[in-house]
């Protein structure tokens, strides 16, 4: 009977601090699987993100294209209207 209480005493406590070391070795894998999987969600976004700037200087060199060539075609309407007058 004591051998089954001096196992008792020694083999619970050893089981938990295995079991304390398992549970935070785990923790840490969990927590730097989210760190990777959100630095990946942020990457992703500063690529759409700069893609999408992209796209904005893009159409707002288009638009000022376009408005240089209205306003030419505006000053040449005027210097018509100020011929025919």
């Amino acid at each position: 009977m004591p051998e089954n209480v001096f196992f008792a005493l020694l083999f619970f406590p050893s089981a938990a601090a295995v079991l304390i070391f398992a549970m935070k070795y785990v923790a840490a894998i969990v927590q730097a699987k989210a760190k990777f999987a959100q630095e990946q969600a942020y990457r992703d976004l500063a690529t759409r993100l700069e893609q999408a700037q992209a796209d904005q200087t893009r159409i707002l060199s288009s638009n000022s294209n376009a408005l240089a060539d209205i306003q030419e075609r505006l000053v040449k309407l005027e210097k018509i209207l100020k011929d025919v007058e």
